[in-house]
């Protein structure tokens, strides 16, 4: 099949993949006094009086906005709000079906990053969270620190943290496989945008004995002229302070995690790993080195971001439970811990017995996997006193 043109036909037919669906009738005289004025007026003052009541008397409980401007969509680019709407819409359905949360696409005409947090704060109190969505890197950074200070209800920009989780669950599990310890492992990473510094960040707060980044530039080291992004970064990796590219980053690592761009890592750079390396080449749709070639380098576990290989790191394994454990107890944020325990619930469903080289990660299908994932945001919420139900 011809994904794109069949994609195009249907979105022809579809002229949308939402729709409003309402939960009240309006067929007499007494639905409309009942729903609508005068009887609506109860429920008004309810919230005016108390304004948590709003997610006991609206839908604000169940709805999430996802939010973009449209500067880094899929990996199209800048192509503007309008054109990132698709997008949109098909994460807010990936929303309603896999955790029955309803989600609406906003899509903001600008890049300035005051306006966008001034308009997403302004139309907070109609939703129960924020889902930030290709926005592309520096400025994703600061739209979501300033909403965080901002909103009293959870913010997550998806790029970042949802991909982080399923990488954590997926070098947990791999790692599981060739039975090796995070702690004991140098971790070799490409690639230092939005997900590039989140996955680094989840996996130094889950104890990875050493990360080290190279971008364009090379290895980011600590002394060097950096970025206030990449001095962040810099505090916690590159432990021994190497430079040099990508290639002295990956000799005797343990795990490789690429995010960055398609055919940059040889055979020859997988083959200088430690012995039962782990890769996770996850550029799209051309990984930094094709699955084939990386088990032909001698890699024991390799992951993907593509659906036609085994190991998809696919994000729809943790937002939506994600988000949901959040709604479940109205937790005012979504934190480290709180993502921590996400990816162990992930990591978690795929059992001593059935984990093998190419199967570290519960498959996106998986029912099991929006529950756990809830169950777990939840606790972690309660446990960190975060949640207000």
């Amino acid at each position: 099949m011809d994904y794109l043109k069949e994609s195009l036909r249907l979105h022809y037919e579809w002229k949308g993949k939402l729709e409003t669906k309402a939960r009240a009738s309006a067929n007499s005289k007494q639905d409309l006094s009942l729903a609508y004025t005068p009887g609506v007026a109860a429920p008004c003052l309810e919230i005016q009086k108390d304004i948590n009541k709003s997610y006991e008397l609206t839908r604000r409980w169940n709805t999430v906005a996802v939010v973009t401007d449209g500067t880094a969509v899929l990996g199209l680019g800048d192509i503007g709000p309008e054109a990132g709407m698709p997008v949109m819409e098909g994460k807010c359905l990936l929303f309603k079906s896999f955790a029955d949360i309803d989600a609406i696409p906003l899509c903001i005409r600008s890049k300035d990053t005051d306006e966008i947090v001034n308009a997403v704060s302004l139309f907070a109190g109609s939703f129960g969270g924020i889902n930030l969505e290709d926005i592309a890197a520096p400025r994703c950074f600061e739209i979501e620190r300033k909403l965080k200070e901002k909103c009293d209800i959870p913010v997550f920009h998806d790029d970042q943290h949802g991909t982080a989780v399923v990488v954590l669950a997926a070098v947990l599990n791999a790692l599981r496989c060739v039975g090796k310890k995070l702690e004991d492992c140098t971790v070799a990473m490409s690639g230092a945008g939005s997900a590039g510094s989140a996955i680094a960040r989840l996996l130094h707060a889950c104890g990875a004995g050493n990360i080290i980044i190279s971008d364009k530039q090379g290895i980011i080291c600590k002394g060097q002229e950096l970025s206030p992004a990449f001095e962040e970064l810099a505090e916690f990796t590159n432990k021994n302070r190497i430079t040099g590219t990508l290639a002295d980053a990956m000799k005797g690592a343990d795990v490789f995690v690429g995010v960055s761009a398609g055919g940059i890592v040889s055979r020859e750079m997988v083959a200088s790993m430690a012995e039962s390396a782990v890769v996770m080449a996850m550029a799209n749709p051309t990984p930094e080195i094709m699955p084939d070639e990386a088990l032909a380098a001698g890699a024991a576990v390799v992951g993907t971001g593509r659906s036609d290989y085994p190991n998809q790191i696919n994000n729809v394994l943790a937002f939506p439970g994600i988000f949901r454990g959040a709604l479940n107890v109205r937790a005012s944020d979504i934190n480290e811990e709180m993502k921590l325990a996400a990816a162990h619930a992930i990591a978690d469903l795929v059992s001593q017995d059935s984990l093998r080289s190419d199967y570290i990660l519960p498959e996106a299908f998986d029912e099991r996997v929006g529950p756990a994932v809830a169950a777990a945001v939840a606790k972690a919420a309660r446990d960190c006193g975060i949640a207000r139900i």
